[in-house]
């Protein structure tokens, strides 16, 4: 009984084909998201650069008056602006990526 359930119900999947092709020109304002992302990526690495600046010179200050928290934490704001700058940068790279892997995925 449960198989028969689970063969038709498989049969049922099979039969449903549902396809997705991302359309940039499918809805209206499309153009206008893009430019808004396009401007939050610039912000963010304004931003990435901010913490850069403020975590060295807090690096260098707390590096010169030996002060080992102030110098750690310095390093982290460095680490953190950097990885941020990687993560903007590479951003549209992995969803294109992470996109082709889905798409290559197929029912059968």
């Amino acid at each position: 009984m449960v198989l028969a359930a689970f063969v038709k119900f498989q049969i049922a999947l099979e039969d449903a084909a549902v396809k997705v092709k991302p359309n940039p020109d499918g809805l209206p304002g499309t153009a206008a998201l893009e430019k808004l992302v396009n401007g939050l990526a610039a912000l963010a690495l304004l931003a990435c650069a901010a913490g850069i600046v403020i975590g060295a010179a807090q690096w260098a200050l707390g590096s010169r008056s030996n002060n080992y928290s102030h110098t750690s934490d310095g390093k982290s704001k460095v680490l953190y602006g950097l990885i941020g700058a990687f993560v903007v940068g590479a951003g549209a790279a992995l969803v294109n990526f992470f996109y082709n892997s889905g798409s290559a995925v197929t029912a059968k």
